[in-house]
């Protein structure tokens, strides 16, 4: 949420110094979905066997995003090539912890 109007975080995504990757900053909700699918579609073309993406400024995913992330961390895997997810928010610490073969494809770093 942003803090003068109280409503939801518009979702970025910048381009991860040092790393091959990206780190989204806001909220992956019904309001930012189509940003959502861009930004992992540039993740998806980053070269290299691993891909990082940085969660930690994320305040907000919602089912459809985590269904989201699960199918790129899948359609990478089928390349070859690895998502690792960094800083992941509690929710989706949460998702994989509750729906582990939904999520089997999401590789969260520790």
């Amino acid at each position: 949420m942003t803090p003068s109007t109280g409503a939801p975080a518009p979702l970025t995504a910048l381009p991860l110094p040092g790393r091959a990757g990206a780190r989204l900053c806001g909220s992956c909700d019904l309001d930012t979905r189509q940003a959502l699918s861009t930004a992992l579609g540039v993740v998806a073309g980053i070269p290299g066997p691993v891909v990082h993406l940085d969660l930690s400024a994320v305040v907000f995913l919602d089912p459809t995003a985590v269904a989201a992330l699960v199918q790129a961390s899948a359609d990478l895997g089928g390349q070859g090539r690895r998502l690792l997810l960094h800083d992941a928010p509690y929710s989706l610490r949460k998702v994989v912890e509750m729906f582990p073969d939904e999520c089997a494809a999401l590789e969260v770093a520790a």
